[in-house]
C-alpha cells in the first residue's frame, strides 16, 4: 500500500467511525469517506447493523439474518392489502393480528393468530417512550394491534374498508392495552447504543487508523 492510499484509508476510517458513532462530523465525512460512511451519515443509526456489517463482513442483526431492514421490508410486502376480518390469506386480506403474525413469521418467529394470545407473547414494555421498532402495540383491551416503527409511526391492518398502512400513532399510554417486545432489544433498536460487538469493531477501527498513522510517521522519520 502507498503512503497516499495508507493516509486515504485512514480518512476513511475516520469518517466511518464518525458516520458510526452519530457525530457531527459524520455529515461533512459522507462524501470523502466512501459509500459505507455516506450511507450511515444519510440515514443515521437505523442503518447501523447493516452499515457495520458491509465494513467487517460481520452479522450484528437479529436471529436467522434478520434486522430492522428485514421487518420493513416483511412489513412493506403487506402494505395496500384490504383488511379482511378473519382474514389470513395474504393473496386475499388480512385482519390486525394475522398481519402481524405473518410478518414475525417472516422473521422467523412464531406468534399466536389472535390478539389475546399475542398479548401474553415475549416481554412487557412499561411504556410507549420506551418502546422500539418492532414493539407490538395492543389497544381496546387487547382486541386490535398494531407493529410499533419508531418515531411516532406504527403499521397496522385498521378496519374493514381501509388498507394495511403506515400512519402516525395515536396510541398513547392512556390507551395502550400492553406493549409487548418480540424482536431482541439490542437488535430492535433504531436509535439504541451500539452492541458489545460492534464497538469492539469500532475499537479494532480505532487502533488500525493509529497503527497505520504510526507506520506512515516512522516510515517518514
Amino acid at each position: 500500500m502507498s503512503m497516499t492510499d495508507a493516509i486515504g484509508r485512514i480518512q476513511e476510517i475516520r469518517s466511518t467511525i464518525d458516520a458510526l458513532s452519530g457525530t457531527p462530523a459524520a455529515a461533512a465525512a459522507g462524501t470523502s469517506a466512501g459509500p459505507a460512511a455516506a450511507t450511515a451519515a444519510g440515514n443515521g443509526a437505523g442503518d447501523f447493523a447493516a452499515t457495520l456489517s458491509a465494513l467487517t463482513g460481520a452479522s450484528s442483526g437479529l436471529p436467522g439474518g434478520a434486522s430492522n431492514e428485514a421487518l420493513m421490508g416483511s412489513v412493506e410486502k403487506y402494505v395496500g392489502l384490504p383488511y379482511v376480518w378473519g382474514g389470513n390469506d395474504p393473496a386475499v386480506g388480512l385482519d390486525c393480528s394475522s398481519f402481524v403474525q405473518n410478518v414475525f413469521k417472516d422473521l422467523g418467529y412464531s406468534l399466536p393468530r389472535v390478539t389475546w394470545d399475542q398479548m401474553n407473547s415475549g416481554t412487557k414494555v412499561d411504556s410507549l417512550a420506551q418502546a422500539q421498532a418492532g414493539d407490538l402495540l395492543f389497544t381496546h383491551d387487547g382486541g386490535h394491534v398494531s407493529i410499533y416503527l419508531g418515531n411516532g409511526k406504527v403499521v397496522d391492518a385498521p378496519q374493514p374498508g381501509k388498507t394495511i398502512q403506515i400512519r402516525d400513532a395515536w396510541e398513547t399510554d392512556a390507551n395502550i392495552t400492553t406493549i409487548r417486545r418480540i424482536l431482541p432489544a439490542e437488535a430492535a433498536s433504531v436509535t439504541g447504543a451500539a452492541s458489545p460487538a460492534a464497538t469492539a469493531a469500532i475499537t479494532d477501527m480505532v487502533a488500525s487508523a493509529r497503527a497505520m498513522q504510526a507506520s506512515l510517521m516512522g516510515a517518514g522519520a
